[in-house]
């Protein structure tokens, strides 16, 4: 008998097992949107002046 011909075909080695909830293209995350700037900056500036209080 031939074992190696029996069973399921193995599984793709380089799939992920689930998807991400903010995968590139999804709801969430749509392609060809990009965060803007100035908010990333505002929220630096903010992190940085509450670092600046602590000390």
């Amino acid at each position: 008998m031939d074992y190696k011909k029996s069973g399921g075909a193995p599984a793709d080695k380089n799939t992920p097992k689930h998807s991400e909830h903010n995968a590139k293209g999804a709801a969430k995350n749509p392609f060809g949107a990009r965060e803007d700037k100035s908010a990333l900056l505002a929220r630096m500036k903010a992190a940085a002046e509450r670092n600046r209080k602590k000390d």
